[in-house]
């Protein structure tokens, strides 16, 4: 896959600063660093996040995507923290701009993930619970992978937090 991504940036690499495929196959290449040399990866989406708001500023999905990706890469790194206040911006951003209901669920659901993992299962569950799965059940339906992956996730905030009450827990068995 990286052979792949520094193949399209090789072939785009020649192209304006301003080109979008060069950018996208920026993008590729950030994306396939990010198994292997996730440091690297970064750096591509830091890069690529800088030429897209030179050049991209009056799109604002596009500058969220970005930064979606290198929240991602920060994730990889281990770095949490900084991972999720991208994220809880990316989300932000992404429902005030009325982003496409797919788009903004697996935003949301990377969010509620970084929320988790940090210890924040009430605002983790809330997200999950009141935002994002009526959203997914309403627009995908109810045996959509997003609204079953966001099923199972709600399932296991409810099963691990500690703070759990019994009629959670057997919201977490439905």
């Amino acid at each position: 896959f990286v052979a792949l991504g520094w193949g399209a940036w090789k072939m785009y690499l020649g192209r304006p600063l301003d080109d979008m495929y060069r950018h996208m196959a920026m993008g590729a290449l950030g994306d396939a660093l990010r198994a292997s040399r996730p440091e690297e990866a970064l750096l591509v989406h830091e890069a690529q996040f800088a030429l897209r708001q030179r050049y991209w500023s009056h799109n604002e999905l596009v500058i969220v995507m970005c930064q979606a990706d290198i929240a991602n890469s920060l994730d990889d790194l281990g770095r949490r923290k900084e991972a999720l206040v991208l994220r809880r911006e990316v989300y932000a951003r992404e429902v005030a701009i009325g982003v496409a209901d797919e788009r903004r669920i697996i935003s949301g659901t990377n969010l509620a993930g970084s929320l988790m993992n940090l210890g924040f299962c009430d605002e983790s569950t809330a997200l999950l619970r009141d935002q994002l799965l009526p959203v997914a059940r309403r627009s995908l339906g109810a045996n959509h992978r997003l609204t079953l992956s966001l099923s199972h996730n709600l399932s296991a905030n409810l099963q691990f937090d500690p703070e759990s009450t019994r009629d959670d827990l057997l919201e977490a068995e439905t």
